[in-house]
């Protein structure tokens, strides 16, 4: 079976480099009157000769998020349970080098976690744990999965990499969604930015997704943690990961997140920042790309930036966010995996989305059949 690591070695670093370098505006130009684009049109507009033409392709984004999306946007949070890690990622505040005063959730401080979020009338969740098996366990997540599940109509989870079964066992339990950074694409960066812990194995990250579709998840989530490698590189290779997962799996919704590095505990100098035009028009071209395809911005940015990227693509968005531990229902003194920048609420978020035009979604699905 064809997998995505096989499409990808089919775009290797330097034909994606020469493809961008080689880019003209009327090659820009052409792949905005394009209905559907291919890898190569999308190379295209994430190349220098489209950054001249930034403001069509966010009237070519805005149009096609108006048409497929309205002007709604879906509100979401995450819910952290756990922060042990076994990985010493060098970019993460989780690192288990790095001294922190660590939590773990019981499935009942989980649960009134989740009631505080559902008091907030967020129905849209995503539950996080660090990488330790032997404490944040398959079970354990399904535990807290089918406790919660009564309060919200959609449980999603950003975790370590699963197996096929486990993926399948997590939807029996009331799981439907997953999401799964590859950080990066480039796998001899990879190595380096992960010396140690499970989270080391390049090829069994990158297979995940493929491996939740099997399993049952309806939906998906992809990205990279952008400034850790070259803009397009990365940029590239998520886009043509969501594609290539759309046409595997015509069954399963296949979103993008875009994340920028923030800082947090520990020390990391990010090697590519992402400046603001650039950013701009990854989302841009990833609407052009992929117009059917949820678009998630975190609090990550600024309440400024997020606003301002609602109308060339974004259709999803998280409020009232808490990157510790048990941050909502109890206060102690643990650290988040990242500092957030936008601190709204879910009243603050609504409204703002309300003052530009847009109507904020607290519930968008509903599970036909929920976990016993």
């Amino acid at each position: 079976m064809t997998t995505f690591q096989d499409m990808l070695a089919q775009w290797p670093r330097e034909r994606r480099a020469e493809i961008a370098a080689r880019a003209t505006e009327a090659q820009v130009l052409a792949a905005l009157e394009k209905d559907t684009l291919r890898p190569e049109d999308f190379l295209v507009l994430l190349s220098p000769a489209a950054e001249p033409l930034l403001e069509r392709m966010a009237q070519r984004a805005h149009a096609l998020t108006l048409r497929y999306f309205g002007r709604a946007v879906n509100l979401f949070t995450p819910l952290y349970v756990s922060d042990y890690c076994t990985n010493q990622c060098r970019y993460c505040g989780f690192n288990a080098n790095n001294h922190l005063h660590r939590r773990h959730l019981s499935v009942d401080e989980a649960e009134a976690e989740a009631r505080v979020i559902a008091s907030m009338g967020l129905q849209h969740i995503l539950l996080l744990t660090g990488d330790a098996r032997q404490i944040s366990s398959p079970q354990y997540i399904a535990d807290v999965a089918r406790r919660i599940k009564p309060l919200f109509a959609s449980v999603g989870i950003e975790v370590y990499s699963m197996t096929e079964e486990e993926y399948a066992f997590l939807v029996q339990a009331g799981v439907d969604n997953m999401t799964m950074f590859q950080e990066t694409y480039n796998p001899e960066l990879y190595d380096w930015l992960h010396p140690a812990g499970p989270k080391r194995d390049y090829a069994f990250r990158l297979s995940a997704p493929e491996r939740a579709a099997r399993g049952g998840m309806r939906s998906l989530g992809l990205g990279a943690l952008l400034g850790l490698d070259e803009f397009i590189q990365d940029a590239f290779a998520t886009g043509l990961h969501a594609w290539w997962l759309l046409r595997t799996f015509p069954g399963v919704d296949v979103g993008l997140s875009i994340p920028r590095i923030c800082p947090h505990e520990g020390q990391f100098d990010v090697p590519h920042a992402l400046g603001d035009r650039q950013f701009v028009q990854y989302v841009t071209a990833l609407r052009c790309f992929l117009p059917r395809s949820p678009i998630t911005c975190s609090s990550r940015e600024s309440a400024f930036m997020r606003n301002h990227l609602v109308p060339l693509g974004v259709t999803r968005v998280s409020a009232g966010v808490s990157t510790a531990v048990g941050g909502r229902a109890t206060n102690g003194d643990e650290v988040g995996q990242f500092e957030i920048t936008d601190h709204r609420s879910v009243e603050e978020m609504t409204a703002a989305l309300a003052s530009i035009g847009y109507q904020a979604v607290l519930k968008d699905w509903e599970d036909p059949a929920p976990a016993a």
